[in-house]
């Protein structure tokens, strides 16, 4: 894939040049490191160690932006990739590296992000990314754009954002990372999809593709059931709820195991109920705090059809999370899985004022995790565990679980 933006600064290098250069590093976004005369030039598709080819579309006032031409070198954890649009369509980043590297490459990235982003030192090691028991076909939930029909013609692009660029989108016919079902199903909303917007003036759209007991469903409101471990959840399709049900069973498990050992549960963003409910047969009360009354809703309903009487849920205010619990806090862990900005300040001051004897702090952004440990760090807070899963094989994603225990 060649990005084709143009470079408004001349040196060191000239637009379109091509150099030869050895990686040294990945960054935590995918990006290739490698240097010229001291120079960090940044190449995607790539891997340490490699030799490679690469043309300057780029140059920033401390390093350049390059386009892979060719592998002069290749690393010995270089594969073929599995996805013919693979390089073009901007949802994958690491199919050309075999999966144990891919692993052994984000907990480097972890390792990496502790140690630059926190300012106090973390002694417990990284344990090595556990990886998804399915590499490809293991998401549950796509979403495919399309753009609107322009002078009469058929729709074309139905698909994700091209690799490099912000609103150009790739024809995706078939995604090898999406669950079979889906993949089925996406052939007849693309079909649908075109026969009834080409040619008319209606804007585009993004559809929604989802796997779940009842089949794939494509009506965002429609309520749909996913089972994880003995468990039951039901949440509409359109609502967050974790991709990867192969490996969701695992990542549950070891959350609740590093929780155990008091009497309280509260699951800080508790969503439609997943740790919660997953905790209850090893806490005393389980107490789920959403700000979303939605999901309020849909986390009690949870609790109902799975028949367990020792959780509840509560619409909690964003400036009063803990104001209502009554329970001691040095016999509570507090479970918290932010969005991907992670924690905002407001949130963090009252999580350290309540001071719960155990933090499990999941996320899926390790570098505003890291940021926000730093608060807890200074609170007496020592770090005791740190796993990553690796959720979203063949992307630069991972979610990285950290525990942390009250040092008084």
């Amino acid at each position: 894939m060649e990005c084709k933006m143009s470079s408004k600064i001349e040196s060191p290098f000239t637009y379109h040049q091509e150099i030869e250069l050895t990686i040294n590093d990945i960054t935590n976004l995918g990006i290739g490191v490698g240097r010229v005369n001291n120079w960090v030039v940044m190449v995607p598709f790539v891997l340490v160690g490699e030799t490679v080819k690469a043309r300057i579309f780029r140059n920033h006032s401390n390093y350049s932006e390059a386009d892979l031409i060719k592998i002069l070198n290749p690393s010995p954890d270089r594969t073929q990739p599995y996805c013919k649009l693979f390089t073009q369509c901007g949802g994958c980043q690491y199919q050309h590296i075999r999966y144990d590297a891919q692993l052994k490459l984000k907990t480097q990235n972890i390792v990496y992000l502790l140690d630059k982003l926190t300012d106090y030192p973390i002694e417990t090691v990284v344990s090595p990314a556990i990886g998804s028991p399915q590499i490809y076909n293991y998401r549950s939930k796509i979403t495919p754009h399309f753009q609107k029909s322009r002078n009469q013609k058929p729709i074309r692009e139905i698909g994700f954002l091209q690799y490099g660029r912000r609103s150009q989108l790739v024809d995706v016919a078939e995604c090898s990372i999406a669950m079979k079902p889906i993949n089925d199903q996406l052939s007849i909303e693309r079909y649908r999809i075109r026969q009834y917007n080409s040619g008319n003036k209606k804007k585009g759209g993004t559809l929604l593709l989802r796997a779940a007991l009842e089949g794939v469903r494509t009506n965002p409101k429609e309520v749909v059931t996913e089972l994880v471990g003995k468990r039951c959840y039901q949440f509409k399709a359109g609502d967050f709820f974790q991709n990867n049900p192969y490996i969701l069973p695992v990542f549950v498990d070891y959350i609740i195991d590093q929780a155990k050992g008091n009497r309280f549960l509260v699951d800080a963003y508790c969503g439609s109920g997943l740790f919660t409910i997953a905790g209850s047969d090893f806490f005393e009360i389980c107490l789920g705090i959403e700000v979303n009354a939605s999901a309020v809703q849909w986390a009690q309903n949870n609790a109902l059809i799975n028949n367990l009487k020792n959780i509840k849920f509560k619409l909690g205010e964003a400036q009063k999370i803990f104001d209502t619990i009554t329970f001691s806090s040095m016999e509570t862990t507090v479970i918290i899985d932010p969005p991907r900005r992670g924690c905002d300040r407001e949130f963090l001051d009252q999580l350290k004022n309540f001071s719960p004897n155990k933090i499990v702090y999941v996320s899926c952004d390790p570098a505003t995790q890291a940021r926000d440990l730093n608060t807890l760090l200074a609170h007496s807070y020592t770090v005791t565990a740190i796993q990553p899963f690796d959720l979203f094989p063949h992307t630069r994603h991972i979610e990285n679980v950290v525990t942390l225990s009250l040092h008084l």
